[in-house]
């Protein structure tokens, strides 16, 4: 479990899930309310593709009137502040609102592997997962289907949902879509991939996503602040920013640090990632996509981690032990 201090410690016995009080004070229906209006012609996302997914018309997302599951299951390879020792119940929804051309989930994100699912349905997946022990539930890819989520919330708080709720998401998610979580989502856990509008073109399919994936990390930061835990470890509320470490491009990962120290926080909680691997189109053009068609070395990520450090950021996840040398060094 992560090292903290009294700053960053909050009583569990005092928590309560943000969406539990919305509900209490009767605003979670104005909400889905509004957040079924952004389908109607759709601005859920950054993409504003402008289409009635109501009627189950479908932009670059793919997904119409109803979300798609993958698969839902106590997940162990999450940060240990979210899985502990019974997993973090996650929620993996198909297709993504961006083209990653590196995706290790190729066959969810770029194919839709999976089944469409009613608010009935996701709201019985939350309470399986809570029968489960898991410590929070935690939706993956939710950035296109902000609207289906919150429509199965209802449901599922009257089955007796009590578990925090995880954000986990690209970044690339829209204002409008963020603020309908606001008082809804705990903790947000964004993954901030590239910081020049080019690369973000040509490796995410969004040239946008940089300014996009800023405006909603501040948006998370000041709604939720910086992660804080209980006593046993465990994550409660705040924000948990992922950065996946890519060959060749550590200059990418000192512009996102740096922003990151100078215009949001400090004290941002991270997780410095080394497990990319070539996979999705890269693998299928790898002339195309030849600077990341290899693994990055422990050089790269000791550089990575020293980049973070210089910038006066000081809260790193530890959960690999052979990273630890770089953070502590």
């Amino acid at each position: 479990m992560p090292k903290t201090n009294d700053w960053f410690l909050c009583n569990r016995e005092d928590f309560t899930p943000a969406y539990l009080k919305s509900y209490d004070e009767g605003l979670l229906q104005d909400k889905i309310d509004k957040a079924l209006k952004l389908l109607e012609n759709c601005e859920v996302c950054p993409r504003k593709c402008h289409v009635n997914r109501l009627e189950n018309k479908k932009g670059v997302c793919l997904i119409g009137r109803h979300a798609k599951v993958s698969s839902f299951f106590p997940h162990f390879g999450e940060e240990n502040c979210l899985r502990g020792w019974n997993g973090s119940g996650t929620i993996f929804f198909s297709y993504c609102n961006l083209k990653c051309v590196f995706c290790q989930n190729f066959d969810v994100s770029w194919k839709g592997q999976g089944e469409e699912v009613t608010a009935q349905d996701i709201a019985e997946m939350m309470i399986y997962l809570q029968e489960k022990g898991c410590h929070n539930t935690n939706w993956v890819t939710p950035e296109h289907v902000v609207p289906q989520i919150l429509e199965a919330l209802p449901i599922a708080i009257d089955m007796g949902l009590n578990l925090s709720i995880v954000y986990n998401t690209s970044s690339y998610d829209s204002i409008d879509s963020l603020k309908l979580m606001d008082g809804i989502v705990d903790i947000y856990m964004p993954d901030f991939k590239f910081f020049t509008p080019e690369l973000a073109k040509f490796y995410l399919g969004a040239e946008n996503y940089p300014e996009a994936a800023k405006e909603a990390i501040k948006e998370m930061q000041f709604q939720v602040g910086e992660l804080k835990f209980d006593e046993d470890g465990l994550a409660l509320r705040g924000v948990l920013l992922r950065h996946l470490v890519m060959p060749h491009f550590l200059n990418e990962t000192e512009k996102i640090m740096e922003w990151i120290a100078n215009e949001v926080s400090k004290d941002v909680y991270i997780n410095m990632m080394d497990q990319y691997y070539p996979a999705g189109m890269v693998l299928n053009q790898p002339e195309r996509y030849n600077q990341i068609t290899r693994k990055i070395t422990n050089s790269e990520f000791a550089k990575a981690v020293k980049i973070a450090k210089e910038f006066g950021l000081n809260r790193f996840d530890e959960r690999a032990k052979h990273l630890q040398r770089f953070i502590h060094h």
